[in-house]
């Protein structure tokens, strides 16, 4: 909790900030320059004040739930230093190939059971390209939706042909997960196998066809507070409609198990900072929150978020969809 009183030109200039984006503004490079480097214990209960009412009146009180199946586990080529699926770090992540349509037709009926209509189908390498895969995935795609009760979201790694995404898009997917995961400057330290550049162009191709674009990052990776205000000015110059901001859980094996991890307080300033940047996006709060927030995940929503990752995560379990749901309808908050 904030121990400090806020000093009352902050305090003006926080509200000033606000009622710039209340209003239809945007903010710019120095203003959320100047709002991601304050004192989080200092400033949190302003923040969260002015990002719930940013929320609310861009978002309103419905909360995007979407889940996630893994169809293709570990194994990865990629050196993301974060990742229990690369193949460059001895974890204890399960490792299986495609799925079957019978595992994918199970994944859809428990979303549904639980009134979660998007699910994502998520695969551990580096690039979807033409071919055989490319015509399976589509098939799938297109065994997921056509009951109409299922939308069809994917995370297959980095796109570099327009036909791909064109066809991605005709099978039936909506969104497409794609992070940048944190800034340019920052991104060759937890990954040298492929460039930020590269996730740059798979977005590029995603909105092209007509895919909506869910990317975002990951916080507690080693990086600044500048790291973080670059990437939420990167995600709004991409274009991005669904942020998701992931919070990182150490697995052991990886560069990165023994990172300390970002306090409850700080991940809530870092989310109604990404509010104040992205006030139209849906900020959707997914791995590691558990982990990371514990009693105060319910703030995430005071904090600015607007959608939630439910279900367990690709190598880690999450609390029971029922606790999420409950948690909502006790807020006063609508999970769609």
């Amino acid at each position: 909790m904030a121990t400090k009183p806020v000093d009352g030109n902050t305090s003006r200039k926080i509200a000033e900030l606000a009622n710039k984006v209340l209003d239809g503004g945007l903010l710019t490079r120095a203003e959320g320059r100047w709002l991601f480097a304050l004192e989080p214990s200092v400033t949190i209960h302003e923040l969260l004040y002015w990002a719930n009412r940013i929320r609310a009146r861009y978002n309103g009180d419905n909360v995007r739930l979407c889940s996630v199946v893994n169809i293709k586990a570990g194994g990865c080529p990629e050196d993301c230093k974060f990742c229990a699926q690369s193949a460059h770090y001895k974890t204890h992540s399960p490792r299986h190939g495609l799925v079957d349509e019978s595992a994918l037709l199970k994944a859809a009926a428990q979303v549904r059971s639980n009134n979660v209509h998007a699910l994502g189908l998520v695969a551990a390498w580096p690039e979807v390209k033409e071919g055989s895969l490319l015509d399976k995935l589509c098939e799938k795609f297109r065994v997921l939706t056509r009951d109409g009760k299922v939308e069809a979201h994917a995370s297959l790694g980095m796109i570099k042909s327009q036909n791909v995404a064109d066809r991605l898009r005709e099978a039936g997917v909506t969104c497409y997960n794609h992070n940048l995961e944190t800034s340019r400057s920052f991104f060759p330290r937890i990954c040298t196998t492929h460039s930020y550049a590269d996730r740059v162009e798979t977005i590029r191709h995603l909105k092209a066809a007509g895919i909506a674009v869910c990317s975002g990052g990951i916080i507690g990776l080693g990086e600044t507070v500048a790291d973080r205000y670059e990437l939420a000015f990167a995600l709004r110059e991409v274009g991005a409609d669904v942020v998701p901001i992931n919070i990182l859980n150490p697995i052991p094996g990886t560069p990165l198990e023994k990172a300390k991890p970002p306090a409850p307080l700080e991940v809530l300033h870092t989310i109604a900072c990404f509010r104040f940047v992205l006030p139209n996006q849906e900020i959707t709060v997914a791995g590691g929150r558990g982990v990371n927030l514990r009693d105060v995940q319910s703030w995430i929503f005071m904090a600015g978020a607007s959608g939630l990752m439910v279900g367990n995560y690709l190598t880690t379990p999450n609390r029971p969809i029922e606790q999420d749901i409950q948690m909502l309808k006790d807020l006063g908050l609508t999970p769609v």
